[in-house]
Order: C-alpha cells, then sequence, then structure tokens
C-alpha cells in the first residue's frame, strides 16, 4: 500500500468517533480470542490429530470472550489511545488476559465434566497466547498510527531511506531523552537517528531502537547517521555542564537546541516537545546561588509593594518573583499601557491558576508625576517599593537627553520623595554598571539617580525639592540600591538581535571587536534584586556578583556555531554568516566596571558586595538638582553636561552632543 494511501486509512482511523473506535476494537478481540483459543488446541494437539474444535467445544467458544471482554472492559483496555500506547496499556493487558484465563480454566473444570473434555495445557496455551496476539497487534497498531515501522533502520544499509525529515541526535538518553523521543516520533516533523549520553554503561547499547553513542564518538555518529541537529535533553543538568557540552558541539555542524528545565515542565509552562534555541544563559556556565528565603520574604511576605516600570523587562520579572513570595497587595505602576496590560494579563493567568490570594492593581502613570504617586502610596499605604522605571538605552538617551534626564533623574527623585512622604518602609532602586565612571548620559542619570538616595537617607528630617513652604520631613523611608550589568532577553539586549539577524541570514552587526560586557538572567537579577533590598540598613549600594565580563564577539560566533552554521569570514569566505563591526554608537564604553572605587565588602550573601561610594550632601545635590533641571526646560544641553560633570564623579563625555533636539537647532527650522 503506498504510502498517500496509508495516511488516508490512518487519518480515517484517527477521525472516528469513540464510540466508533471502541466498538471496532470490541469485535477485533472477539476474533483474536476465537483464534487464540483455536490456535491453543492445535499447539496442544498438534496438525496430525488436527480436528474441528469449535464444533466440538462450541460452548468454549462462546464462554472465552463473554469472560474476556467485560474484563478488558474492567481494565480499561478500550480507553487507551493508540497513539499513546504504552508500558501502563501492556500491564492492564496482562492482567486482563491472566484473570480471564483463570476464570475461563474454572468454567472449563466445572463444565467439561458434563461435556468433551478440554485438555488442561490448552487454556496454558490460550493465555500465553492471547497475550502475543492481543498485545502484539496493539503495540503493531501504535507503530502504525506513528508513522514509524522502521525504527532505527538507519542502523541497516538496505531499509535506509531519507523521508525529508530532520534528522537529530538526542544528547541524554534518560527520562527526558526517551519522553523527548516519542513526542518527536509523534510529530513526525523530525527524525530521532542516535542517542548521545555522558553514562559509559549505555554506550553502543540500543534504547528504543536507537544506538547510544558516548561523546568522544561524535564525529562518528555524525558518519553513521547524518545528523544534522542535536537536542540537548538534559533539563536537570547544571549551567557549568551544559556550557560544557555546548563547547563539545560548536566546532561541529550541527544546529543545537534543548527542551525546556523540569520546573518549566511540572508548571505546565511548556511541554516536553516544546524544543527551543539554547539558552544564552548555558554559554555563560554560571549557575545561580539559592536564594535565601528570609531575605526574599522581609520586604514582601503579607506587604503592600509596589513595582515602577512594571512592564519593563525588570520591572515585569521581579512582579513574577513578587507574586510568589505572599505579598497582600502588589501595584504595578507603568506609563505604558500595553506593557502594563501584558505584565497583568500574564499574572492574573497565574494567581487564577495557582490560586494565590494577592490583589492585582494596575495603575497607569509617570513617575514624573509626585503627587500622583503620592494618591498612591498613601491610598494603599505601600510597604515596599522597587523602582525600575528609566529609559536604559544608551544610544537613545544621548539622542534625548532631556526626556533621558526628566524620567530617570526627576522619575526617581518624585518617587522616592513620594516614598518618605508616605512613610514607605523600604524604597529598592535598580541602578546599573553603566552608573560607574560614566562616559553617557544614561549612566550619569542613573548615577545622580544613587545619589539623590545617598543623600535622602542620611538625612533623619530633609526638606523635599520643590518644597516652598520648606516644611523638614521625617525620613522613615530606608532607601537601597543595587546595581547590576546586562541582563540577557531585555528589550534593547544584543541577543534578541543576534538571534533575529541569525534567522534572516545575517550579518551580525558588533559595534567593537574588543567590547566586552557583564551577563545574567533576568530572573537571578530580579531574585538577588529583592534579596539585596532586604539587607539595606540605608544608603546602601549592592553590587551584584556578574562573573566574568563575556566578549560580544564571541557570543556572536558561539551562537552562529550553535545554530548550524558557520562564520564567513577572511579565511572562511564560504561560510554562513558574516561578523560586521559597526562601531562604537554615541556614549558607548568599550568595557564596563560595576565599582567607582576599590572599597566593597561582601555581605551575607555570596553574589551580593557592598561597595562604599562618594555622596553629595542633600543641600548641595538639591542646588544642583534645580540648576540641572533649569537647563533642561531651556534644552541648553552644554549647560547640562557641565553640571552632570560637577555632580558625578567620574563622568567622561565622549564626542560631541548628538541630541536630535540640540542638532536641529544649530541647523536651522526645518523648512515646510
Amino acid at each position: 500500500m503506498s504510502n498517500a494511501k496509508n495516511d488516508r486509512l490512518r487519518q480515517f482511523l484517527v477521525t472516528l468517533s469513540r464510540r466508533q473506535k471502541r466498538l471496532i476494537q470490541v469485535c477485533t478481540d472477539i476474533v483474536l480470542i476465537w483464534f487464540a483459543l483455536w490456535l491453543s488446541f492445535i499447539v496442544r494437539l498438534g496438525v496430525e490429530e488436527m480436528y474441528n474444535p469449535i464444533v466440538e467445544h462450541t460452548w468454549l467458544f462462546m464462554a472465552a470472550p463473554c469472560v474476556a471482554i467485560p474484563l478488558f472492559i474492567r481494565f480499561g483496555m478500550y480507553r487507551a489511545v493508540m497513539r499513546y500506547f504504552g508500558n501502563d496499556a501492556l500491564v492492564a493487558i496482562i492482567k486482563a488476559v491472566t484473570l480471564s484465563s483463570l476464570i475461563l480454566a474454572v468454567v472449563v473444570y466445572w463444565y467439561s465434566n458434563h461435556e468433551a473434555v478440554v485438555p488442561r495445557s490448552t487454556i496454558f496455551n490460550y493465555w500465553w497466547l492471547s497475550m502475543v496476539i492481543i498485545g502484539g497487534l496493539r503495540l503493531i497498531m501504535r507503530q502504525y498510527f506513528l508513522g514509524d515501522w522502521f525504527t532505527g533502520a538507519h542502523q541497516i544499509p538496505f531499509a535506509n531511506r531519507d523521508d525529508g525529515q530532520i534528522k537529530v541526535a538526542i544528547y541524554g538518553a534518560g527520562t527526558a531523552g526517551n519522553q523527548l523521543l516519542a513526542a518527536l516520533r509523534m510529530g513526525r516533523v523530525m527524525r530521532p537517528v542516535a542517542f548521545l549520553d555522558d553514562d559509559g554503561d549505555l554506550a553502543n547499547r540500543v534504547i528504543s531502537g536507537l544506538q547510544v553513542y558516548k561523546p568522544k564518538h561524535l564525529q562518528q555518529m555524525l558518519k553513521e547517521t547524518g545528523a544534522q541537529e542535536v537536542l540537548l535533553a538534559l533539563p536537570s543538568a547544571t549551567r557549568a555542564r551544559r556550557r560544557e557540552i555546548l563547547a563539545l558541539l560548536e566546532p561541529y555542524p550541527l544546529h543545537v537546541r534543548s527542551v525546556p528545565a523540569f520546573a518549566d515542565l511540572a508548571t505546565g509552562r511548556v511541554k516536553v516537545d516544546d524544543i527551543q534555541d539554547v539558552d544564552i544563559a548555558d554559554l555563560l556556565g554560571r549557575d545561580p546561588v539559592p536564594a535565601q528565603e528570609g531575605l526574599l520574604e522581609r520586604c514582601i511576605h503579607k506587604q503592600v509593594v509596589l513595582v515602577t516600570g512594571a512592564g519593563g523587562s525588570i520591572g515585569a520579572e521581579l512582579c513574577r518573583q513578587i507574586i510568589g513570595l505572599g505579598p497582600k497587595t502588589l501595584l504595578l505602576l507603568d506609563h505604558a499601557e500595553f506593557n502594563l496590560y501584558s505584565i497583568l494579563s500574564e499574572l492574573e493567568q497565574r494567581v487564577a491558576r495557582e490560586s494565590l490570594s494577592v490583589q492585582l492593581l494596575p495603575i497607569l502613570g509617570s513617575v514624573r508625576n509626585q503627587q500622583h504617586l503620592v494618591d498612591v502610596m498613601s491610598t494603599w499605604r505601600v510597604d515596599t517599593v522597587y523602582h525600575a522605571a528609566a529609559y536604559k538605552h544608551v544610544p537613545m538617551v544621548e539622542h534625548n537627553i532631556a526626556e533621558g534626564i526628566l524620567n530617570n533623574v526627576y522619575g526617581t527623585l518624585c518617587t522616592a520623595q513620594a516614598a518618605l512622604q508616605t512613610g514607605v518602609a523600604n524604597f529598592v532602586l535598580i541602578s546599573t554598571d553603566k552608573a560607574v565612571r560614566p562616559t553617557n548620559v544614561m549612566g550619569s542619570t542613573k548615577r545622580l539617580s544613587e545619589l539623590i538616595l545617598q543623600a535622602l537617607s542620611r538625612e533623619a528630617a530633609p526638606v523635599l525639592y520643590g518644597d516652598c513652604n520648606k516644611i523638614a520631613r521625617v525620613n522613615k523611608t530606608r532607601f537601597t540600591m543595587v546595581r547590576f550589568g546586562n541582563v540577557l532577553g531585555s528589550s534593547g539586549s544584543v541577543i534578541p538581535l543576534f538571534h533575529q539577524q541569525i534567522k534572516t541570514g545575517g550579518p551580525l552587526t558588533v559595534t567593537h571587536p574588543k567590547i566586552t560586557r557583564y551577563f545574567m538572567t533576568i530572573p537571578e537579577a530580579a531574585q538577588l534584586v529583592v534579596q539585596a533590598g532586604a539587607m539595606g540598613q540605608g544608603g546602601d549600594v549592592f553590587v551584584l556578583d556578574m562573573g566574568e565580563p563575556v566578549r560580544i564577539v564571541e557570543l556572536a560566533e558561539k551562537m552562529i556555531h550553535l545554530s548550524g552554521l558557520s562564520v564567513r569570514s577572511s579565511s572562511n569566505p564560504q561560510g554562513d554568516i558574516a561578523i560586521e563591526f559597526t562601531g562604537l554608537r554615541p556614549g558607548e564604553k568599550l568595557y564596563e566596571e560595576l565599582l567607582i572605587g576599590d572599597d566593597v565588602s561582601p555581605t551575607a550573601h555570596p553574589m551580593i558586595m557592598a561597595a562604599n561610594e562618594d555622596y553629595l550632601a542633600w543641600e548641595r545635590l538639591r542646588e544642583g538638582l534645580t540648576l540641572l533641571l533649569a537647563a533642561v526646560a531651556e534644552d541648553d544641553f552644554t549647560r547640562v553636561r557641565q553640571l552632570l560633570r560637577e555632580m558625578v564623579n567620574g563622568y567622561s563625555p565622549q564626542g560631541d552632543i548628538v541630541d536630535w533636539v540640540y542638532l536641529q537647532r544649530r541647523q536651522g527650522p526645518v523648512e515646510r
């Protein structure tokens, strides 16, 4: 029968109603029972003495299905889906057939006293023949519905065939690997051809029809199977181990992808066959340090928490972490309506799924509106504020200086003063490594934000900025700053850009051959922010341990190799994807730093350090902010640069001012 006819028949059988499928199975089993019983007589008496047992023992052929079919129904043999027929169904068949054979033996013992004698071994033959025939047919039908009759056929020269499916090797022959194998055979989009596994005891053995190779025999596996991709089925492996595996696979022309972690599988967010590109965090190879539950819950559990910039990368992840720590209420504040809607919808689904008792409240608004912030914080009696709202794209802020300063500096000032006015207990600022000796406006605004909190934290009763009445307000707020580098997958991150460029055939754009950056995953960063915020005494600047900096060009090369492609260069002009260097963008540094000075001390958490940084007195800073915001209002960006240099230690802008308004004003109004 041709493949087309096979597919049509298979599709026809799959689309039958459940009642029709069960009726076919019952009728087939009755025929199989009769055949097994008839064959049991033949096996016992032999062909020479063959006679028609149906005539001699009609009562037995009537009794056998009457005994067996109800038991088959009771053991759920007609509830099993053929395409997912597994070990549990086989066990059910063994139990049902064994019990029906025992009952039939009792019937034979009781009834044969009155009729023709039935040989005792016939029942034994009926038992094992029924298991072989009934179970065997179901296994055959499973393979038929899977469309995979020739499992492991690539190892048989005359049976090898090219069906157009992508040939994949599975790294990991454990539970996840076998689940992935079953899912791939069901999907019939990829053809599994081999296993790779570190366990020496499994080497050269065959599991589910696939040969298991050691990683050191990777070249041999490629030659024998023609594998085009490797799927990592190692959901419980550490990142350090995954990094070693990726380094091993990188030299080969293989597209490397992975299956999700067990945590994602267990929560139902993904399925085992949700194959994805290799997580770039695996290339960094650093395993996260277990969180300290006491620190996580100190500022959140049964409290009212406000997250500004809740729709951004860090803000959204903070919200995800926070709702799992049992807050009473979580306020999500953002000025971007769609971003706020997106994170709210995600959190509401999780709250419903996990039956959490947290109240979620989306607040549309800007951090520049201090009175609105005061109203929000006082109305809901906020206990903790995580201030993640900021513009953090370096070139974008260089071209829009006024907005960068108003959002990052004035926004932080308004939010901090609102927290102080309403007696918020904890205030945590999300800062950046670009605040250290900044060469750009964005970095200088984040350092100035740190200075605002440092100054306020040292005042027992400060006079707030903009207060014409000069009323000193009692400060009950503990201000803390947490500084870290780039997070993988955030908005503006280079990683999503590289993925997109690889999909479109390149080239991958890197600003400079020597540019390096610190990287951390968003969940790890958010979790450490929460813990660091709980450790502060007031005015603390915490720095997260970002590990070793990564050269961006090396990251680009690894991503190309692990996509099964090669780098096109002068030494390899036939490569698939080129890497182009576009030059440093306005305000961009080759190397980022995490500390302004060398005065750093450890904390109770191994991944969090406390930096002892210089600060400005509040009165001095208040005067400087007045001058700065006045210069911004006048679009006097030369004066803005000068004031930032005076207030931010180490600020050293590179290049000319590139603000769009400033540049256009110098050229004259646009002609209509």
